[in-house]
């Protein structure tokens, strides 16, 4: 099983000048430890479910940046881009710059996105759902036309939303054929669908039973475009509360029990959101009792 480690927030011990070094080590202790990925957010605002929206967030592109010079072999990406923010052009830039500044070790993770809250507060256009997953094919197409041989396409480009005379890419991307293209949610109409047409990787949440549920969709839109579904990695996002010092939580062997429960269920890549993972602890209990054992699987 590969592993992954998402960082979701930055609301850490020394405030704001505090951040730049705490995620250095973070990202250092985590390549250290054997992740096979580094993942952040896409969002200007913090999320529900993680803190209040004041809470400290970073631009994702940039943030990434900064991993990559922080780490050496984990590969970097967003959990998951979202759609609307960037022009299609930009999103193939964008990780085609990572994947050469870090030595080939990007990630595109991109997805239709949903928190209109943020779009609205700092002005970005939010067009409903149905225009985003056009955007989102018209993204994918223009990525893997600028991934094309030494230096792109130079053919013109029009899809539903974008017009583009020449796509070039230079310099091209290291990782060959390209960097892997993640496309996140669940959406079993028109989310998996582009995963089996345009996707390296899906990224889908939930319990073992759904998740298995999702893969299987995921199999009869590989059947339905004539693609091999083993061509696409089955990854999905879990939330780990370790038990440090008795606390609540989980323990080590129950973490292991349950990834190992959601191998069982197809998962091939699993991803860490793991909670204070700040305090330094957390990460050495990862890399000592949790990840030994999931490489095993």
């Amino acid at each position: 099983m590969k592993t992954g480690l998402q960082i979701p927030s930055f609301t850490w011990p020394g405030g704001d000048e505090a951040i730049g070094p705490t995620l250095a080590r973070i990202a250092r202790s985590a390549d250290d430890a054997g992740f096979d990925s580094i993942w952040v957010m896409d969002h200007f605002f913090q999320i529900r479910g993680v803190g209040r929206p004041e809470e400290p967030m970073l631009e994702g592109w940039t943030t990434l940046g900064y991993l990559a010079a922080s780490t050496s072999r984990a590969r970097l990406g967003l959990m998951v881009g979202g759609v609307h923010y960037r022009a299609p052009g930009l999103w193939a830039k964008a990780a085609t710059t990572l994947d050469v500044l870090s030595g080939g070790r990007a990630w595109l993770g991109i997805g239709a996105a949903w928190n209109q809250d943020e779009s609205n507060g700092l002005g970005f256009p939010f067009p409903p759902l149905a225009e985003r997953f056009e955007m989102l094919e018209d993204t994918l197409r223009v990525v893997h036309a600028m991934w094309q041989g030494d230096r792109g396409s130079e053919a013109a480009f029009e899809g539903r939303h974008v017009r583009a005379t020449r796509l070039l890419n230079a310099p091209q991307a290291i990782s060959r054929p390209h960097p892997p293209v993640m496309i996140g949610g669940g959406g079993e109409r028109k989310t998996l669908r582009l995963v089996a047409q345009y996707g390296d990787a899906c990224n889908v949440f939930g319990s073992p039973t759904v998740i298995a549920h999702k893969y299987e969709v995921l199999r009869e839109h590989c059947e339905a475009v004539g693609r091999n579904p083993d061509e696409i990695e089955r990854s999905t996002l879990q939330g780990v509360r370790l038990s440090l010092g008795g606390g609540d939580g989980e323990s080590p062997a129950q973490v292991v029990d349950r990834f190992g429960e959601l191998w069982d269920a197809g998962a091939e890549h699993v991803i860490f959101s793991a909670r204070d993972v700040w305090d330094p602890r957390v990460m050495e209990v990862l890399a000592r009792d949790v990840l030994p054992g999931l490489r095993a699987l």
